[in-house]
């Protein structure tokens, strides 16, 4: 069973998200969104004057075992930058 991962966080995070899962997921394949705007918990990220950061989203279809392995570095990640807004959503692949 693969799993949809959908990873959002701020921009200023991207490169060294995409860079651990590629470090550990060497065979990882996954497409970028460069510009998301929204609203989180703590903030919005909207580009503007008053609320200029902005956020990217990251998704990959993965393993079971690599999606935890994604789980993992997210979750490290977060810990090194703390306030960021890093968020990581898994689901099952429905078969259609």
């Amino acid at each position: 069973m693969n799993y949809r991962i959908e990873i959002i966080a701020n921009q200023s995070v991207q490169e060294d998200i995409t860079e651990l899962l590629e470090q550990e997921i060497p065979e990882i394949e996954y497409t970028v969104v460069p510009t998301v705007h929204g609203r989180g918990k703590k903030s919005k990220k909207l580009g503007t004057t008053t609320w200029p950061e902005q956020n990217f989203l990251l998704f990959t279809y993965l393993t079971r075992e690599n999606a935890q392995k994604a789980k993992a570095i997210i979750s490290a990640v977060k810990n090194k930058f703390q306030g960021e807004g890093i968020s990581f959503f898994a689901a099952e692949e429905a078969d259609l």
